[in-house]
């Protein structure tokens, strides 16, 4: 092997020092947004659902591609949370401003006994004109929760129909392409909420 001359040694010193530069550079691109919520991006649960909403349209997770989507299990009778985290993602839209066109908000009933498509569409977008409710037969919810590992349980109330229903109280958040990437626990802020879906929507997915 013919040993290189100074001059073209120093050339290629330079060159392979910018090609590294370059190199780094595009690495600090791809670098991963920086969640305030918990990232649970790659994981393989919660992936899709089919369900409809409380217009009486069928709905899959790909009807919503090009949006961020928050995704949160709740009841319409519930006396805390759910009304807390609608009102959270509520603020968080009017933070969001104009960005918040590209988000969709998804409120799936755990009570679908009491929880009619008339009660979801008096109730849900009452919070915000965008959010949507969804339900399912039972076979549907149960998919669902089990896709999502949502957990729910009835608690006995004073009478047969005044029951309560523990359930999961996190919210799900996926990126423009329909990748889960967030889950956001109750309680987090509305702050929360906007940071992560401003960051989601910064990077197109």
């Amino acid at each position: 092997m013919t040993p290189l001359n100074p001059r073209t040694a120093r050339r290629a010193f330079f060159a392979l020092l910018g090609f590294a530069a370059a190199a780094a550079l595009a690495g600090c691109d791809r670098a991963p947004p920086k969640f305030r919520a918990s990232d649970i991006t790659g994981t393989t649960y919660g992936s899709t659902f089919a369900l409809t909403d409380h217009h009486g349209k069928a709905r899959t997770l790909a009807d919503f591609r090009g949006k961020a989507v928050v995704m949160f299990f709740g009841y319409t009778q519930c006396p805390d949370v759910c009304p807390t985290t609608l009102t959270e993602l509520a603020e968080a839209m009017r933070r969001l401003g104009a960005d918040a066109e590209r988000v969709q908000v998804l409120f799936v009933t755990i009570d679908p006994e009491r929880d009619t498509p008339e009660l979801l569409r008096n109730y849900v977008p009452a919070f915000h004109p965008s959010f949507l409710g969804l339900y399912g037969d039972a076979a549907a919810l149960e998919r669902t929760v089990k896709d999502f590992k949502v957990f729910y349980q009835k608690q006995p109330g004073p009478t047969p129909s005044t029951y309560t229903v523990d359930h999961s109280a996190g919210a799900f958040v996926f990126d423009p392409q329909g990748r889960p990437r967030v889950y956001v626990s109750y309680g987090a802020g509305p702050e929360v909420f906007a940071h992560d879906l401003a960051l989601l929507l910064r990077a197109g997915g």
